[in-house]
C-alpha cells in the first residue's frame, strides 16, 4: 500500500468515526469463510455496517478525529473489524446472538455516544443500554402515568360525591 492510498484510507476512517455515535471494535480472527459471510450478512439484515482495518490506519484515523476514543486505541492488536451502528445497542446484541452458534467474534471495545467500554466482558453491560428511542418510549409512559391517575381519580371520586350528595338528600 503506497503512502496515498494509506492517507486516503485515514481520511476515509476519520470521516466515518465522525459520522458515526457508535463504534464497536471486534476480533473475528480464525473464523471461515462459512461464517464469516454469515456475520456481514446479519450485520447488513441489522444495519451495521462491518470494515476490516489496519490497527496502525485505525489508531491514527481515532488520533485525527475530534472524538475522544479514550483507552480504545489500546485494544488495537490482532486482527480488527470495526462495527458502525444506529443504535447503540444493535452490534451487543448480533454478538451475542452469533455468539450462540460460534465463540466468535470477540468485543475488543466500544464507543457508545461519547462512553467508552474496554474488553469482551463488557458486552451484557453493552446489550442492555436502551436505544434513544427506547429512552423516549419510557420517558413519554412515566409523564402520562401521573396524567392517568389524576382523571381516573376525577372519575372515580366524582361517583362517590355524587352517590353520597344522593344518599343524604334521600334522608
Amino acid at each position: 500500500m503506497t503512502r496515498e492510498e494509506k492517507l486516503n484510507v485515514i481520511e476515509d476512517l476519520t470521516a466515518q468515526l465522525g459520522e458515526n455515535s457508535t463504534i464497536y471494535l471486534a476480533d473475528i480472527s480464525g473464523m471461515d469463510a462459512v461464517t464469516t459471510s454469515n456475520l456481514r450478512r446479519a450485520c447488513f439484515k441489522a444495519n451495521i455496517k462491518l470494515a476490516v482495518v489496519k490497527n496502525t490506519l485505525l489508531e491514527k484515523a481515532m488520533e485525527a478525529s475530534e472524538k475522544d476514543f479514550g483507552e480504545l486505541s489500546g485494544v488495537l492488536k490482532g486482527n480488527t473489524s470495526v462495527m458502525y451502528s444506529e443504535t447503540g445497542n444493535g452490534p451487543a446484541k448480533l454478538i451475542k446472538d452469533f455468539r450462540k452458534k460460534s465463540n466468535k467474534p470477540l468485543l475488543k471495545g466500544a464507543f457508545v455516544e461519547e462512553a467508552v467500554y474496554i474488553g469482551d466482558d463488557q458486552l451484557d453491560s453493552l446489550v442492555n443500554i436502551k436505544s434513544k428511542e427506547e429512552v423516549i418510549g419510557d420517558i413519554i409512559g412515566l409523564l402520562q402515568s401521573p396524567a392517568k391517575n389524576v382523571i381516573s381519580g376525577l372519575k372515580s371520586g366524582g361517583g362517590k360525591i355524587a352517590g353520597i350528595l344522593k344518599t343524604l338528600s334521600e334522608r
